[in-house]
């Protein structure tokens, strides 16, 4: 009988030490991060550990970037804090990073502010970086156009490249206009700057004026960035469109005045032709008309209103008529 009870208890201790290796096999990794936190001062305890488990929260990312944010400084970052923005779906360890990075650099960004730009899908690391060290934006974008061309008022293309230096708008990072908007943006600007002058030489006399009226613009206004400089990279002459404009204008001139001078002579001729027609018109009508006078000689015969003495001395008369003609006719001849 004790024999039966020594074993039964050394087989209770042993499924009690077993039960306990696997507890501590399955709890090991939550007491190690304690453990790490517990001396890294920023003390969690271990029932909150292994409850981010069962929330399905890596609680390795959580205490690491509770630990980075204590180290900075940041007492105001809490736990709950990181374990709430890892479960509305942001970056939690980019957030951190830009937090300790605008802390060092004296740049005014709150946790709230910081976690608002992450969930809106903006960098907020990178945007922190840039506001520290302001980044360089080519204007125009060489994989879209190689050169911003505008018109000054002679009519001689110009064309340029900018670069713009800016640097991130901590406050209008959320809603603010990106990269593209700025490009758009001082491209516009360049082309009424050109537009402005009245040469082409003036522009290349003093570049500078183009920047100075691009900034006078205010092209940052509503954007994620402010615009510190625009600097002219590359300038050059293009076409003379004002030439080519003036050419083709004189060339459309020239073919609307021949189509009309074409039209006035095809009028000119069409009444010519009309002229000529009522001529033989008139003469159908004197010929008609002589050929009713033997009618009217033979009626008045007739009637005795024309006796045969008139009637030769109107044929002679005719005669002579006839041969003074000829006779004229050979001296002009």
């Amino acid at each position: 009988m004790n024999n039966e009870w020594t074993t039964g208890a050394y087989t209770l201790i042993f499924l009690l030490a077993g039960l306990c290796l696997i507890l501590v096999m399955m709890i090991g990794r939550f007491i190690s991060l304690w453990f790490q936190a517990f001396v890294s001062g920023t003390p969690i305890s271990l029932f909150n550990i292994i409850g981010m488990s069962l929330r399905k929260i890596p609680a390795r990312i959580i205490v690491t970037a509770r630990i980075n944010t204590s180290k900075a400084g940041l007492k105001e970052i809490h736990v709950a804090d990181l374990e709430t923005h890892y479960l509305a779906g942001g970056n939690v360890f980019n957030v951190v990073r830009a937090m300790i990075a605008a802390d060092k650099a004296n740049i005014p960004l709150t946790w709230r502010q910081a976690t608002a730009i992450d969930l809106a899908g903006r960098d907020i690391l990178d945007a922190v970086k840039t506001s520290v060290n302001p980044k360089v934006i080519d204007c125009p974008d060489s994989a879209h156009s190689e050169y911003i061309t505008g018109v000054a008022k002679n009519g001689v293309q110009v064309k340029c490249r900018a670069r713009v230096t800016v640097r991130t708008n901590i406050l209008q990072l959320v809603g603010g206009a990106t990269e593209e908007t700025i490009i758009a943006r001082v491209g516009e600007g360049i082309v009424n700057a050109i537009g402005a002058a009245e040469t082409h030489s003036d522009v290349l006399e003093s570049p500078q004026r183009i920047s100075r009226l691009v900034l006078e613009k205010g092209l940052d206004a509503q954007t994620a960035f402010e615009i510190l400089s625009i600097d002219i990279a590359d300038i050059s002459i293009g076409e003379n469109i004002g030439a080519r404009l003036r050419a083709n204008q004189a060339e459309s001139d020239k073919i609307i005045a021949q189509a009309k001078a074409e039209e006035r002579r095809a009028m000119a001729v069409a009444m010519v032709q009309e002229n000529n027609a009522l001529v033989t018109k008139m003469q159908a009508s004197v010929v008609e008309a002589e050929a009713k006078i033997p009618l009217a000689i033979a009626a008045a015969l007739e009637k005795g209103n024309l006796n045969l003495m008139q009637y030769y001395e109107m044929k002679n008369i005719q005669a002579d008529t006839r041969m003074r003609d000829s006779l004229g006719r050979e001296e002009e001849k």
